[in-house]
């Protein structure tokens, strides 16, 4: 099991207290991949924030790969064991592709040889080994959701999350990064949870589940 869930909540609080997520819970195995679909303002995001452990649940259990990360922003478990991709790239603009590539590595101070040739190697499946020595400002955003891709599967990671991968594209790219993205969850044995809008792509994932009022639902229910 690489992600398991239960009964996760999470309230904001503040003057009026809001329960965003009101009991979640999911269990995903190697190579699995889940879109999560719902309205704006359901807590989509939150939700992925929370199983990529960038936020802490309110209440609730969450492993992911057998590891508690309930109460903890583990930096290595993200680093090691987890890879974003978000709607609007997060790339370091000034730096070159093959940079922005290796950074999750260079953070991690683990920047080997070996992982120099893995980040080459993944860039070549993303048609982009052309562009590694290019700023990434001067990239079409379809090459920088490209990059971005290569750059969460840089240090081999069991959860990949992405949230609205394809939200910031044309049609085309949409349909291209979707292909591989699923593609590239298949090849490198990764589970995918994807966050869309987009009920194309989400057909296309091995498992959909709609959040709407704070829980998961599959469609039949």
């Amino acid at each position: 099991m690489i992600l398991e869930a239960e009964e996760l909540t999470k309230t904001f609080d503040g003057k009026y207290p809001q329960q965003v997520l009101k009991g979640i819970n999911l269990q995903a195995d190697k190579g699995e991949s889940i879109a999560i679909m719902g309205k704006s303002g359901e807590g989509k995001s939150t939700l992925l924030h929370l199983f990529g452990a960038l936020d802490v649940p309110t209440s609730g259990s969450l492993q992911v790969c057998g590891i508690p990360i309930v109460g903890t922003q583990d930096s290595s478990l993200r680093n090691e064991k987890i890879g974003f991709i978000f709607q609007f790239y997060n790339l370091l603009e000034d730096f070159t592709v093959l940079e922005n590539v290796f950074m999750p590595a260079r953070i991690a101070r683990k920047l080997t040889e070996e992982v120099k040739q893995r980040g080459r190697m993944l860039l070549e499946e993303v048609g982009l080994s052309h562009k590694a020595n290019h700023l990434a400002k001067h990239l079409s955003g379809g090459e920088k959701q490209r990059v971005a891709i290569a750059r969460a599967l840089l240090n081999s990671p069991e959860l990949l999350l992405a949230d609205e991968p394809t939200g910031n594209l044309d049609r085309q790219h949409s349909l291209e990064i979707q292909e591989l993205l699923l593609k590239s969850a298949v090849a490198h044995g990764t589970t995918l949870i994807v966050v869309t809008h987009d009920e194309e792509f989400a057909q296309r994932c091995s498992r959909l589940l709609f959040l709407k009022d704070g829980r998961l639902y599959t469609p039949e229910s």
